[in-house]
């Protein structure tokens, strides 16, 4: 067999995409499922104020107000150091590793 003979029949793919490819810059507006229930369909704009006007629909606005309100609920830390001790990154104890590489196979606590 001739390599010359084997590139004439190169791979054609069977699906085409038609078009080019574009999407808008501006997201497309909020809007209910189209297989929703119709009640929800109906109260769907109300839906969306409670959620615009609720604090973590912001990622900046959810970010500063937990701070400043000294909640552990919803905060967000940038570095693991604001974090408090008991979620920073540690060494792990022997048993600990035999434990992982067993695949839990040992039940030592």
């Amino acid at each position: 067999m001739h390599p010359s003979l084997r590139l004439a029949n190169a791979h054609k793919p069977l699906i085409r995409f038609i078009g080019k490819r574009q999407w808008s810059a501006k997201p497309e507006e909020q809007h209910p499922h189209p297989f929703a229930p119709p009640e929800l369909k109906q109260h769907f704009a109300d839906f969306l104020k409670k959620f615009q006007s609720s604090p973590k629909a912001s990622t900046s606005g959810s970010t500063s107000s937990a701070k400043k309100s000294g909640s552990s609920n919803g905060l967000v830390y940038e570095e693991f150091w604001q974090a408090p001790a008991r979620y920073w990154k540690r060494e792990l104890q022997d048993w600990e590793i035999e434990l992982v590489q067993s695949g839990g196979a040992s039940a030592r606590p």
